[in-house]
């Protein structure tokens, strides 16, 4: 392997993360008594050894996963192991760093020779410098377990301890054949974040790169004993991970930001409103990739390019205006959005989207977007309110009847009781509509959060997909009902399959 240490951005950050590390203060109790109850207890206790030697990588306590994921692979010598973990949780810290480091100071030692793997040499160097950099001048474990670095340098792309452990890094793809240590075969490995966005989109090349970990790679352990623990987030939905994950036998974590009850995953480091903010900044379909594990191909039934931004008329030019709603009566950031679009359709037959409401947000809030479309057509032109007909329940129906009888106007609200196909079918049927420019956003809300809502949400749309879609679900219905009751002859609203699109 090169010598890295004419890389001057590599030895910048060494350099850097030395004077970080030294800098910190590790006072400890010095009787030999305190020592020895110190050492046993981090032996056994996970969360203790990181608060106790790593105070300056875990500025916040250890999520239940990060604990449960340390404890396995304490209990487990022989896996074959995957953490898929959203970014910003600490993937590499601990499963690269921490948790070697604490099977080092088991007794008997629980490692012998680790193998960082990445997605380039340059990325796997940079983690076993991180690696070296503790050992080297953590003051707090060299006080405990002794001096650590005997002989190499992270530079050199691999180094040892006084021990007897034996540290590597590999690119992917790099041959690690003949990889061993004074007879001591790799008993610990680890593939970290090892699929990149171009490698992702090149089937043939992830099939050579997983071909390379099953064979190569995992060859160099002995007849497979050790740990081999996988760690990244699903950037694909064909990768290198999620082939791995595939594979018979495979101890399989996945950590999103948000739990099942939309609750953050990481609590003891993010809060709900961090993460909303988050969301709403990068777009859903951005969160769904980096911190949900769910990766959405943008624009499989309706692209960037169709969806088109222009100038509503004069409210007073539409014949007829629907506002269309597909509720949800769960509050949790995993359950389904609330959706209320209010649509015109012109003289010439093209549809005007001129507002969008969508959130994971209250039945208060959701009845109280219906007011502020009221409040904006203020009685131009006639508004028909339109909601699913499975919806229409006592418990929704007496929320917009109380905030009624508070504003002293009633939404005539309807349901909508046809018999509906499939959702996707339904959906998927407005395509053309947007392909030939019959769909027309109002340019005047580009910017609000349910107009962004609504983009997001139809350029995730695909068959299978467990993004959320129920902001093009009302608009289907909107323009439905605008179809039903006006006949413009140049452009009938017809379901039915979409025509197969020749690329």
């Amino acid at each position: 392997m090169a010598n890295y240490r004419n890389n001057k951005e590599l030895w910048n950050r060494w350099v850097d993360r030395v004077q970080w590390i030294s800098s910190k203060d590790f006072s400890f109790p010095e009787s030999e008594s305190d020592k020895t109850r110190r050492i046993e207890r981090a032996r056994k206790d996970y969360q203790f050894f990181v608060d106790t030697y790593f105070p300056h990588l875990a500025t916040k306590k250890c999520g239940k996963f990060q604990i449960e994921a340390a404890e396995y692979l304490l209990k487990h010598k022989d896996t074959r192991a995957l953490f898929e973990w959203a970014r910003g949780h600490a993937k590499s810290s601990h499963i690269s760093l921490l948790i070697p480091l604490w099977l080092k100071i088991q007794q008997p030692r629980e490692i012998n020779v680790m193998v960082l793997v990445s997605k380039s040499a340059d990325m796997a160097i940079r983690l076993l410098s991180d690696l070296q950099a503790e050992l080297q001048y953590n003051m707090a474990f060299i006080k405990d377990f002794g001096v650590q670095v005997k002989s190499g340098s992270w530079t050199e792309g691999e180094f040892h301890t006084t021990d007897g452990c034996f540290f590597i890094a590999l690119g992917r793809g790099q041959s690690p054949r003949g990889l061993k240590d004074r007879g001591k075969r790799p008993d610990y490995i680890v593939p970290d974040d090892i699929d990149d966005d171009e490698l992702v989109r090149n089937p043939k090349r992830v099939g050579d790169a997983l071909e390379w970990l099953l064979t190569a790679l995992i060859g160099t352990m002995a007849m497979g004993r050790g740990r081999l623990a996988m760690v990244g987030n699903r950037i694909g939905k064909d990768s290198i991970l999620s082939r791995y994950a595939e594979r018979p036998g495979i101890y399989h974590t996945i950590v999103n930001a948000l739990d099942k009850k939309g609750r953050p995953s990481w609590a003891e480091n993010y809060t709900p409103d961090e993460i909303k903010k988050m969301r709403e900044f990068i777009g859903e379909r951005r969160f769904q990739k980096e911190y949900m594990n769910n990766p959405i191909n943008e624009g499989t039934v309706f692209r960037t390019k169709d969806i088109r931004y222009g100038k509503m008329l004069d409210l007073k030019l539409y014949r007829t205006l629907v506002c269309y709603t597909d509720p949800s009566f769960k509050n949790s950031t995993t359950a389904d959005y609330k959706a209320t679009m209010l649509i015109g359709k012109t003289p010439e037959g093209v549809f005007h989207i001129i507002k969008a409401f969508a959130d994971q947000t209250s039945v208060t809030q959701m009845v109280a977007w219906h007011y502020m479309i009221m409040d904006y057509v203020a009685g131009k032109v006639p508004v028909l309110y339109y909601m699913e007909a499975n919806f229409m329940q006592d418990l929704l129906l007496d929320e917009f009847k109380t905030v009624g009888n508070i504003t002293g106007h009633q939404i005539p609200i309807r349901g909508d009781q046809r018999s509906k196909p499939d959702k996707f079918a339904r959906i998927e049927a407005m395509s053309p509509l947007f392909e030939r420019g019959l769909v027309l956003f109002n340019e005047k809300e580009k910017d609000s959060p349910g107009m962004i809502t609504l983009k997001d949400q139809l350029l995730m749309f695909e068959k299978g997909a467990k993004s959320h879609d129920d902001a093009p679900d009302a608009v289907e219905g909107a323009i439905w009902m605008l179809s039903k009751r006006t006949r413009a002859s140049d452009a009938q609203y017809r379901l039915g399959m979409r025509e197969s699109r020749k690329f």
